[in-house]
């Protein structure tokens, strides 16, 4: 099972870390054609925010449980990454009706919720 909870939490951090990179470094006139109409609802400030947590969550999920410095970051980081997801899902529900990336957010969601209940109740991070 623990071996399963790191190849979630690699999967989650790789696809927030690239996901944060595009929101944070791409510039401005491009990010409705990578990311859709969302966009058009957020400042850039509020997208390079987004982007940014992703980022620090994707590196919440690996490093510290890897480093075995405050490993309950780890399920910190999946947590927030959850609520990322829960507003992706509202927002994206809000803009455009039949989208096929709802069904992505909820995926990563659900693979969230799995890295908490896994990291805090199956198999506790070292330190609770």
């Amino acid at each position: 099972m623990n071996i399963g909870l790191w190849i979630i939490q690699i999967f989650l951090a790789f696809s927030f870390l690239v996901a944060g990179l595009v929101k944070v470094f791409l510039p401005t006139n491009k990010l409705e054609d990578k990311l859709g109409r969302w966009v058009d609802d957020f400042s850039i400030y509020q997208i390079k925010l987004i982007g940014t947590l992703e980022i620090l969550g994707a590196i919440g999920l690996i490093l510290p449980m890897w480093l075995n410095i405050y490993p309950i970051l780890t399920p910190v980081a999946a947590i927030g990454l959850g609520l990322t997801m829960m507003g992706a899902i509202r927002t994206n529900a809000r803009v455009m009706k039949k989208n096929p990336d709802i069904f992505k957010n909820v995926m990563f969601l659900i693979l969230a919720i799995i890295v908490v209940i896994g990291r805090l109740y199956i198999i506790p991070v070292q330190g609770l």
